[in-house]
C-alpha cells in the first residue's frame, strides 16, 4: 500500500484518473509554491518527472513557478536537467552565515546560488526549450512598500495583513502581481483574475532578475528595481500574492495541472499561513492533482519534519549539522519519487487518489 506519497485531486481530475489513470499527456500545467527550504523535500520527484517522465514529451507544458518554486523550474527547464538540479542543491544547501544576515547580505548570498546554476547559456536553453514553458510569478509593491527601510517596509507588510484578514483582496492596495511569461506562448492561466497584474515575455535581460525578484522576501531580502520589460518600480516574492496558487486552471483547452507539493494544504498568500480559515477557491481545483509528502513519511524524517527557513536558527553556528540533516532529508525523498513512478506506470495511481482535502 502506497504509504509515502498521498495524492489528492480535484472533482475533474478525480474523475479522470479514475477512469483513464494518468499520463504525461494528460498534464497541461505543473506549479511550483513558494517556501523556501522546504522545497528540498521534492528534490527527487522533481528529478524522476522532468527527466523520466517527460522523457518523450512533445507537446509544450506550462510550468508556474512561485519563489523558490520557479527556480526549481528554471534548472529543468535546462538542457541537461539534472546536471543544473545538481548544481542548484549545492549552492543551496550550502548557503551559510555567519551572523543574523541583513537583507543585503542574504540578497547578495542568493544571488550567488542564482548564478551558480544560471549563466546565459542556461537562460537562452529555458528559453529555447523545445516544450518547457517557463512562467515566474513576482509582486510589484505599492506606496511604501516600494522601499527597503525597514521603518516603512515593517509597518506596511503589518498593515498589508490587517487588511488581508479582512479580506485577500483588499492585497490589491499594496502589491500587484507581476507574470513573467515564456516566449513560447501565452499559458493556459494567462488571464488569472483576483489582483491587477502585469504581464511581460520572459527574455535574456529579464529572466535572472525575474527569478530574483520571485524569490525575494520581504525584510529577509533586497526588493529587485526596475525589471527590464516591466515597469519602474521594486518587486518582491511572488509567493506574497500566491504562496501557493488560488487561481483559476479551469481553462477547457487544457488539461490537467500536477502540483508536486509539500504539504496537503493549499495556502493562497504569505499572509495567509496563520489564517486556517482562509482556503483556495474549489472550482480552481477541479483539475489539479496534489503530490505530498504523508505524514508517515514526515514522521521518518530527521527532526520528524520537512527543512524550513526556521533550521538557520534551529543549527545556528552548526552549519554541518543542518547540511547533513537536508541531504538526509534528499536522500528520503526517493521514496517518494519512487512511489510516484509506481502510481503511474502500474496504473494503481487509480486506487490510491483521494478527493482534493
Amino acid at each position: 500500500m502506497n504509504r509515502w506519497l498521498s495524492i489528492f485531486a480535484g472533482e475533474k481530475a478525480l474523475l479522470h484518473i479514475r477512469d483513464q489513470g494518468l499520463s504525461q499527456e494528460d498534464v497541461s500545467v505543473i506549479a511550483g509554491a513558494a517556501g523556501g527550504p522546504k522545497w528540498l523535500v521534492l528534490n527527487q520527484l522533481d528529478r524522476i518527472i522532468f527527466s523520466s517522465w517527460l522523457k518523450n514529451r512533445k507537446k509544450p507544458l506550462y510550468l508556474l513557478g512561485s519563489s523558490i518554486g520557479s527556480w526549481r523550474f528554471a534548472a529543468a527547464s535546462q538542457k541537461d536537467p539534472i546536471e543544473a538540479m545538481d548544481r542548484f542543491q549545492y549552492s543551496y544547501i550550502h548557503q551559510a552565515y555567519q551572523t543574523r544576515p541583513g537583507p543585503k547580505e542574504v540578497s547578495g548570498v542568493i544571488s550567488q546560488i542564482l548564478d551558480d546554476f544560471l549563466d546565459e547559456k542556461a537562460i537562452q536553453e529555458i528559453l529555447d526549450h523545445p516544450f518547457l514553458r517557463l512562467n515566474i510569478m513576482a509582486v510589484q509593491c505599492r506606496h511604501i512598500l516600494a522601499s527597503d527601510h525597514k521603518a516603512l517596509l515593517g509597518p506596511g507588510i503589518a498593515c498589508a495583513a490587517l487588511f488581508n484578514m479582512i479580506q485577500r483582496k483588499l492585497l490589491k492596495f499594496f502589491f500587484k502581481r507581476s507574470l513573467f511569461y515564456h516566449p513560447g506562448g501565452k499559458p493556459p492561466f494567462f488571464n488569472m483574475k483576483g489582483f491587477p497584474i502585469e504581464k511581460s515575455v520572459l527574455t535574456q535581460q529579464n529572466l535572472r532578475s525575474a527569478l530574483l525578484a520571485s524569490g525575494s522576501i520581504p525584510l529577509v531580502m533586497s526588493g529587485v528595481t526596475d525589471i527590464p520589460g516591466n515597469p519602474p518600480g521594486m518587486y518582491r516574492d511572488g509567493g506574497i500574492l500566491d504562496y501557493h496558487f488560488d487561481i483559476d486552471f479551469s481553462d477547457q483547452n487544457s488539461g490537467l495541472v500536477l502540483y508536486p507539493h509539500y504539504t496537503d494544504r493549499i495556502i493562497p498568500g504569505w499572509l495567509d499561513k496563520k489564517l486556517s480559515f482562509r482556503k483556495p477557491l474549489p472550482r480552481n481545483l477541479e483539475k489539479v492533482i496534489l503530490i505530498a509528502p504523508s505524514k508517515e513519511f514526515i514522521q521518518k524524517l530527521p527532526c520528524q519534519k520537512i527543512p524550513d527557513r526556521n533550521d538557520f536558527f534551529l543549527f545556528k553556528g552548526q552549519d554541518r549539522r543542518r547540511i547533513s540533516y537536508w541531504l538526509s532529508v534528499i536522500n528520503e525523498s526517493r521514496r517518494l519519487s519512487d512511489d510516484f513512478w509506481d502510481a503511474v506506470e502500474s496504473g494503481r495511481i487509480r486506487e490510491w487518489v483521494k478527493p482534493m482535502p
